[in-house]
Protein backbone atom coordinates (compact mmCIF):
# COMPACT_ATOMS: atom_id res chain seq x y z
CA UNK A 1 0.00 0.00 0.00
CA UNK A 2 2.62 2.55 0.90
CA UNK A 3 4.47 1.90 -2.64
CA UNK A 4 1.11 2.67 -4.42
CA UNK A 5 0.39 5.39 -2.29
CA UNK A 6 3.81 7.10 -3.72
CA UNK A 7 2.89 6.42 -7.11
CA UNK A 8 0.04 8.11 -6.73
CA UNK A 9 1.69 11.03 -5.26
CA UNK A 10 4.34 11.10 -7.70
CA UNK A 11 1.32 11.17 -10.20
CA UNK A 12 -0.85 13.72 -8.32
CA UNK A 13 2.03 15.59 -7.86
CA UNK A 14 3.55 15.86 -11.66
CA UNK A 15 -0.48 16.75 -12.95
CA UNK A 16 -0.23 19.90 -10.45
CA UNK A 17 3.08 20.46 -11.58
CA UNK A 18 1.67 20.43 -15.41
CA UNK A 19 -0.83 22.45 -14.60
CA UNK A 20 1.20 25.30 -12.85
CA UNK A 21 2.99 25.35 -16.55
CA UNK A 22 -0.20 25.99 -18.28
CA UNK A 23 -0.93 28.75 -16.24
CA UNK A 24 1.80 31.13 -18.01
CA UNK A 25 1.03 29.95 -20.87
CA UNK A 26 -2.79 30.70 -20.63
CA UNK A 27 -1.30 34.62 -19.60
CA UNK A 28 0.76 34.63 -22.49
CA UNK A 29 -1.86 34.04 -24.56
CA UNK A 30 -4.58 36.09 -23.46
CA UNK A 31 -1.53 38.93 -23.16
CA UNK A 32 -1.15 38.19 -27.09
CA UNK A 33 -4.77 38.54 -27.97
CA UNK A 34 -5.83 41.86 -26.11
CA UNK A 35 -2.49 43.23 -27.51
CA UNK A 36 -3.60 42.09 -30.98
CA UNK A 37 -6.58 43.50 -30.61
CA UNK A 38 -5.58 46.99 -28.91
CA UNK A 39 -3.44 47.28 -32.12
CA UNK A 40 -6.04 46.66 -34.52
CA UNK A 41 -5.01 43.37 -35.64
CA UNK A 42 -7.18 40.20 -35.81
CA UNK A 43 -6.21 37.82 -32.95
CA UNK A 44 -6.05 34.19 -34.01
CA UNK A 45 -9.27 32.51 -33.88
CA UNK A 46 -8.16 29.28 -30.95
CA UNK A 47 -7.03 31.42 -28.49
CA UNK A 48 -10.41 31.90 -26.21
CA UNK A 49 -10.93 27.90 -26.63
CA UNK A 50 -7.69 26.80 -26.11
CA UNK A 51 -7.53 28.72 -22.97
CA UNK A 52 -11.25 27.37 -21.64
CA UNK A 53 -9.80 24.35 -22.28
CA UNK A 54 -6.83 25.27 -20.52
CA UNK A 55 -9.46 26.57 -17.22
CA UNK A 56 -10.23 22.94 -17.36
CA UNK A 57 -7.09 20.93 -17.19
CA UNK A 58 -5.51 23.44 -14.56
CA UNK A 59 -8.95 22.95 -12.06
CA UNK A 60 -8.64 19.19 -12.98
CA UNK A 61 -4.76 18.24 -12.67
CA UNK A 62 -4.63 20.62 -9.92
CA UNK A 63 -7.98 19.15 -7.53
CA UNK A 64 -6.19 15.93 -6.40
CA UNK A 65 -2.96 17.70 -5.13
CA UNK A 66 -4.96 19.99 -3.12
CA UNK A 67 -6.99 16.39 -1.63
CA UNK A 68 -3.47 15.45 -0.71
CA UNK A 69 -2.08 18.79 0.87
CA UNK A 70 -5.44 19.27 2.68
CA UNK A 71 -6.08 22.54 0.89
CA UNK A 72 -9.82 23.06 -0.05
CA UNK A 73 -11.79 24.35 2.46
CA UNK A 74 -12.81 22.81 5.44
CA UNK A 75 -14.76 24.45 8.30
CA UNK A 76 -13.87 22.43 11.81
CA UNK A 77 -15.03 25.00 13.86
CA UNK A 78 -17.99 22.30 15.54
CA UNK A 79 -16.05 19.41 14.99
CA UNK A 80 -12.86 20.81 17.37
CA UNK A 81 -15.55 20.90 20.58
CA UNK A 82 -17.26 17.10 19.57
CA UNK A 83 -15.64 14.33 21.45
CA UNK A 84 -13.82 12.44 19.28
CA UNK A 85 -15.71 9.59 19.01
CA UNK A 86 -17.95 12.41 17.23
CA UNK A 87 -15.07 13.13 15.16
CA UNK A 88 -13.84 10.09 13.93
CA UNK A 89 -17.74 9.28 12.98
CA UNK A 90 -18.55 12.40 11.06
CA UNK A 91 -14.63 12.00 9.54
CA UNK A 92 -15.55 8.94 8.19
CA UNK A 93 -19.01 10.14 7.16
CA UNK A 94 -17.69 12.93 5.24
CA UNK A 95 -14.81 10.74 3.85
CA UNK A 96 -17.13 8.56 2.29
CA UNK A 97 -19.37 11.09 0.84
CA UNK A 98 -16.85 12.63 -1.12
CA UNK A 99 -15.24 9.80 -1.90
CA UNK A 100 -18.28 7.90 -3.46
CA UNK A 101 -19.16 11.58 -4.93
CA UNK A 102 -15.57 12.22 -6.68
CA UNK A 103 -15.94 7.90 -7.74
CA UNK A 104 -19.41 9.03 -9.51
CA UNK A 105 -17.95 12.37 -11.29
CA UNK A 106 -14.78 9.57 -12.64
CA UNK A 107 -17.40 7.06 -13.63
CA UNK A 108 -19.83 9.80 -15.90
CA UNK A 109 -16.98 11.51 -16.77
CA UNK A 110 -15.33 7.96 -18.21
CA UNK A 111 -18.68 6.88 -20.07
CA UNK A 112 -18.66 10.81 -21.45
CA UNK A 113 -15.36 10.35 -22.63
CA UNK A 114 -15.82 7.15 -24.69
CA UNK A 115 -19.73 8.16 -25.92
CA UNK A 116 -16.97 11.41 -27.28
CA UNK A 117 -14.02 8.90 -28.41
CA UNK A 118 -16.53 6.15 -30.04
CA UNK A 119 -18.72 9.19 -31.70
CA UNK A 120 -15.48 10.57 -32.97
CA UNK A 121 -17.03 14.28 -32.69
CA UNK A 122 -15.12 17.67 -32.77
CA UNK A 123 -15.34 20.51 -30.69
CA UNK A 124 -15.74 22.81 -33.03
CA UNK A 125 -15.19 26.79 -32.20
CA UNK A 126 -11.70 28.50 -32.94
CA UNK A 127 -10.31 25.26 -33.58
CA UNK A 128 -11.54 21.78 -33.88
CA UNK A 129 -10.24 19.74 -31.06
CA UNK A 130 -11.89 16.54 -30.33
CA UNK A 131 -14.69 16.14 -27.97
CA UNK A 132 -13.14 13.84 -25.49
CA UNK A 133 -10.72 16.03 -24.64
CA UNK A 134 -12.95 17.78 -22.63
CA UNK A 135 -13.53 14.78 -20.98
CA UNK A 136 -10.53 13.19 -20.61
CA UNK A 137 -8.92 15.48 -17.41
CA UNK A 138 -12.05 15.21 -15.57
CA UNK A 139 -11.61 11.26 -15.67
CA UNK A 140 -8.35 11.68 -14.47
CA UNK A 141 -8.79 14.93 -12.27
CA UNK A 142 -11.76 12.82 -10.11
CA UNK A 143 -10.67 9.32 -10.34
CA UNK A 144 -6.72 10.71 -8.67
CA UNK A 145 -9.47 12.59 -6.14
CA UNK A 146 -11.34 9.68 -5.15
CA UNK A 147 -7.80 7.72 -4.64
CA UNK A 148 -7.02 10.76 -2.61
CA UNK A 149 -9.88 10.89 -0.79
CA UNK A 150 -9.83 6.59 -0.17
CA UNK A 151 -6.51 7.02 1.74
CA UNK A 152 -8.17 9.40 4.24
CA UNK A 153 -10.99 6.75 4.31
CA UNK A 154 -9.18 3.84 5.25
CA UNK A 155 -7.16 5.95 7.95
CA UNK A 156 -3.89 6.34 6.00
CA UNK A 157 -4.11 9.97 6.73
CA UNK A 158 -6.66 12.56 8.80
CA UNK A 159 -7.75 15.71 6.82
CA UNK A 160 -8.79 17.35 10.06
CA UNK A 161 -6.72 18.57 12.44
CA UNK A 162 -8.73 18.81 15.18
CA UNK A 163 -6.41 20.95 16.98
CA UNK A 164 -7.77 24.63 17.43
CA UNK A 165 -4.44 26.10 19.11
CA UNK A 166 -3.10 25.34 15.06
CA UNK A 167 -5.99 27.85 14.05
CA UNK A 168 -5.40 30.21 16.67
CA UNK A 169 -1.83 30.43 16.01
CA UNK A 170 -1.43 31.57 12.22
CA UNK A 171 -4.27 33.96 13.05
Amino acid sequence: MESFDKGVERVTTALAYLACAVIPCMFILIVVDVSMRTVGINPPLFTSSLVEYALLYVAMFSAPWLVRQKGHVAIEAVLTICPPVVQRVFAFIVYLTCTTASLLFAWFSWQLFMEAVEGGQLDVRGVDLPYWAQFLPMFIGFSLVTLELFFFLIGRRHYYSYDLGEVKDTV
